[in-house]
């Protein structure tokens, strides 16, 4: 991959100078990540004890009629890993993969501004590498799964996934993240470049244990008229950042969901950008939040439309369900409107469960506890519904419901 140890050499001085981000700068106003600055962590793939009894029954949980890549502490892993894969589909571990990765890999998120991105960019020891040829049209998904075993120390790994959609290609792709142990660090950076006219459906599922921190950039880049649809589920972690950013060409649109369940102390942050740097873009954004106990949590959306993306259409929405009476939410939609000739909306907003919704349930024999997990059951299967994959959609469904029965008092 010509450039590459240059650009991971450049990404390593720019960490070093950077250094973590604090609360003190805009973008982490919420989010401190103290907890993870302070770890001395080893690299998974060294430390990592493979894949044990608590990841293996997570990973047969896992699943959803699709071929998948798996990673097990930073490396591939060919024996969990799917062998054949349809024409059209090329599909490994990243280090191996042929020169055309090497023109898009390090080239789309920017590590020289985003410290965990370069720090990514610098550490990397494998990752998954994606392409689909014009004008294949896959029938199953293609899941890519990294997993963190349990070990002795703090360890990090650096997850990298690089996809490249052909023209006229369509794929739905599932992005899973799961570890054990506590003080755990997956740091992924995912870069998807989609070309004209592609249909891409791509999902994330953040299911770390709860002693683990995940930081998580996925950078897309939309070609002309090309269909994007996202969805970002998080359930899991004590200390999460997720950061979607999306660049639309002309034609292009995206609708982006996600969807972040919270208890106990975990936080939870979701940055999304949408840059509708071409006319004729649309997207529709929702992203919804569950939060108890003393959790807390961050929506961060910004929608972005240059002066030559006339006829931009876009709107974002955040609403967040609060089940406690500690639990915290930030949240900020923002426009930045440089085009005269748009449609452009964005609101928030922030409650609890309606007591008179409680009332009319209870009235007809149903108990309170029940009454509520229905309630806040169905908050969030306003973004399952919008799931197209099926055998996910009741994965996360089943989940879901099992988690919330612990809210329910």
């Amino acid at each position: 991959m010509t450039g590459l140890e240059e650009i991971r050499s450049e990404a390593a001085r720019r960490f070093a100078e950077r250094g973590f981000p604090t609360p003190r700068e805009e973008e982490w106003r919420f989010t401190n990540v103290a907890p993870i600055a302070k770890l001395n962590f080893a690299p998974a793939e060294d430390a990592g004890r493979g894949l044990d009894e608590e990841l293996r029954a997570e990973l047969e949980r896992l699943g959803w009629g699709g071929l998948r890549l798996v990673f097990v502490d930073g490396r591939f892993s060919p024996q969990l890993s799917s062998t054949r894969f349809p024409r059209g589909v090329t599909a490994g571990p990243l280090l191996g993969a042929d020169g055309t990765a090497g023109r898009h890999l390090a080239r789309h998120a920017a590590y020289q501004e985003h410290p965990f991105v370069a720090w990514n960019t610098a550490s990397f020891s494998d990752g998954a590498f994606l392409e689909v040829a014009p004008g294949t049209v896959l029938e199953e998904p293609i899941e890519l799964i990294y997993l963190i075993s349990r070990a002795d120390r703090p360890v990090v790994s650096h997850p990298r996934s690089l996809v490249l959609a052909g023209r006229a290609s369509q794929l739905a792709l599932v992005e899973v993240y799961a570890g054990r142990g506590p003080d755990y660090l997956s740091n992924a950076v995912t870069e998807i470049v989609a070309a004209e006219g592609a249909v891409l459906d791509y999902y994330k599922l953040e299911l770390e244990d709860l002693g683990g921190f995940h930081v998580g950039t996925v950078q897309l880049e939309a070609a002309r008229d090309v269909n994007l649809s996202t969805c970002a589920v998080s359930l899991g972690g004590k200390l999460v950042r997720n950061e979607v950013n999306i660049v639309l060409g002309q034609g292009a649109s995206a609708t982006l969901n996600g969807l972040y369940v919270a208890s106990g102390t975990q936080h939870i942050d979701n940055r999304t950008f949408v840059d509708h740097a071409e006319p004729n873009g649309t997207s529709f954004e929702l992203y919804k939040g569950i939060l108890d106990g003393r959790a807390s949590g961050v929506f961060n959306g910004k929608i972005l439309v240059r002066q030559p993306a006339q006829k931009t259409d876009a709107k974002q929405t955040n609403k967040n369900l609060i089940l406690s009476k500690e639990a915290v939410i930030n949240t900020k939609p923002e426009l930045r409107i440089f085009a005269d000739d748009v449609r452009c909306t964005h609101g928030a907003t922030v409650g609890q469960i309606d007591r008179e919704a409680i009332f009319y349930l209870t009235s007809r024999g149903i108990g309170e506890r029940e009454a509520r997990e229905l309630l806040t059951l169905a908050f969030a299967r306003d973004i399952l519904d919008r799931i197209r994959l099926e055998p996910l959609r009741a994965w996360l469904d089943a989940r879901l419901w099992e988690k919330f029965h612990g809210y329910g008092g």
